[in-house]
């Protein structure tokens, strides 16, 4: 059963999708530049560096958010050299938890010390201050401020309109969907790029969309279910491609996507490339990727040249913070008209809209 096979993958996207979504409250127009930043005077020796790095729910193995930011510090340990230690949340813990996770890194040595996930925003803060000479990065939020705060967000709408693209080229019908795990401003960056993707290729096409929940209620991101009668009321409507950024809710998607005989789009990952979707793979043409590895490697890369800036920093096209994934070989025949608008947003010929 779907459940059974995905309630684990299910259980951290949809924490990290939560966690993502609190993250929109904010926002910056700052756009980061791998390896380029301004910011420490001095540069440590890559070996001597010892990095902690606090995952949010479902830490390393979750197929998702959580081992983007694995895949980053793998790549940092690899090619920098430098040590690591890393720790996990778990399910409830209090804001207390959290910052005596990052306390127990930043006053065993480790610095810098990188947070995953919009949890962590009041906690970075707080420890942040009681260890001025250690740097702290925390990933999709930008509440967090300080001096010795760097802050990972991302240009969600940029890789949407893509898909957006993806979409709308194949659709036979003239009319796609798009599934929402939570009605909160983040969200609204992925809808709002996807439909602006689908109407630079066909102006009149229909798009129909829909958000699980309302805030407070979150349980958006972590409802198969709802995702699955959300989609299925979509291809029953007419869509033949429905795009789902919706955490674990994205799972009811893609179930509903093969009961329909229809095309689905992931989101975050290369959802199709994930062994707990391996059902799914003959429906989802693509997916969205928001490349949590890029920024966190290039944080790293950048503290050990001496070349950290505090504040926010947004991956955007240009850094190769978002994208598109062409797995299984659904898009092959689409992928050179879908790369002429990738290189328009990154000239800047196209302003892609977050709302």
């Amino acid at each position: 059963m779907l459940h059974n096979r995905v309630s684990r993958l299910a259980a951290a996207t949809a924490g990290g999708a939560l966690l993502m979504a609190a993250a929109a409250c904010g926002g910056s127009d700052d756009t980061a530049t791998t390896g380029a930043s301004a910011g420490a005077s001095s540069a440590p020796a890559a070996a001597q560096v010892k990095v902690g790095l606090a995952y949010d729910i479902g830490g390393r193995g979750d197929g998702s958010f959580n081992d983007a930011a694995a895949a980053g510090l793998d790549k940092a340990e690899s090619e920098l050299k430098v040590q690591k230690k890393e720790l996990e949340a778990t399910q409830g813990e209090t804001d207390a938890q959290k910052e005596e996770r990052l306390r127990l890194l930043a006053s065993g040595g480790y610095n810098p010390v990188i947070a995953v996930g919009f949890a962590y925003s009041g906690s970075v803060a707080k420890v942040a201050k009681e260890f001025p000479d250690v740097k702290f990065a925390i990933v999709d939020d930008d509440a967090a401020k300080g001096d010795n705060i760097t802050n990972l967000m991302f240009a969600e709408e940029q890789g949407s309109f893509l898909v957006g693209v993806a979409a709308a080229l194949k659709s036979e019908k003239g009319d796609v969907g798009f599934v929402g795990g939570v009605d909160v401003p983040l969200i609204h960056k992925f809808e709002a790029g996807f439909k602006a993707g689908a109407k630079a290729v066909k102006p009149d096409i229909k798009i129909q969309s829909k958000y699980l929940t309302q805030p407070p209620d979150f349980g958006g991101f972590g409802d198969p279910a709802k995702g699955k009668t959300a989609a299925q009321g979509m291809y029953d409507a007419g869509a033949d491609v429905v795009y789902q950024a919706a955490g674990g809710s994205g799972a009811g998607v893609f179930e509903a996507a093969k009961a329909a005989n229809a095309m689905a789009i992931g989101v975050d990952s290369d959802q199709a490339a994930l062994p707990a979707y391996a059902d799914f793979k003959d429906v989802i043409i693509s997916s969205m990727i928001k490349k949590v590895d890029v920024a966190v490697f290039d944080f790293l890369k950048n503290y050990t040249t001496g070349a950290v800036k505090s504040g926010p920093s947004v991956y955007d096209l240009k850094a190769g913070g978002v994208d598109y994934s062409t797995t299984g070989g659904k898009i092959d025949d689409i992928k050179s008209k879908i790369d002429e608008y990738k290189q328009k947003i990154i000239s800047g010929e196209i302003t892609v809209p977050t709302s």
